[in-house]
């Protein structure tokens, strides 16, 4: 196992290392719980750390965690009820249909 990087809070480090690994870089969080002894150790200390599993994988991960942090900006119209949908969204919010593909 190889340390990626440190997260702000548990919530990001864990989506972080849920989206390393759907993307095929299985990855952890340690240090979850550490922010209970802050003010006993510099609390730059107890923050959630993402280790990537196989090392060999590392460099795949530090190319990827910008990417999955940082996803596209769209707008698209649903081909389906003609809603306009922002953001990184592949789906319909209103009726489920799917982003049309490249024409």
């Amino acid at each position: 196992m190889k340390r990626l990087t440190t997260a702000p809070n548990l919530a990001l480090a864990t989506l972080w290392a849920d989206l390393l690994t759907h993307a095929g870089v299985p990855t952890t969080v340690q240090r979850q719980y550490a922010s209970s002894i802050a003010g006993e150790v510099p609390p730059d200390q107890t923050l959630p750390e993402l280790w990537v599993v196989d090392a060999a994988q590392f460099e795949e991960a530090k190319r990827l965690l910008p990417q999955l942090r940082h996803p596209p900006h769209r707008r698209w119209a649903c081909p389906g009820c003609g809603e306009m949908i922002d953001g990184p969204f592949e789906e319909c919010w209103n009726c489920g249909g799917g982003m049309p593909g490249p024409s």
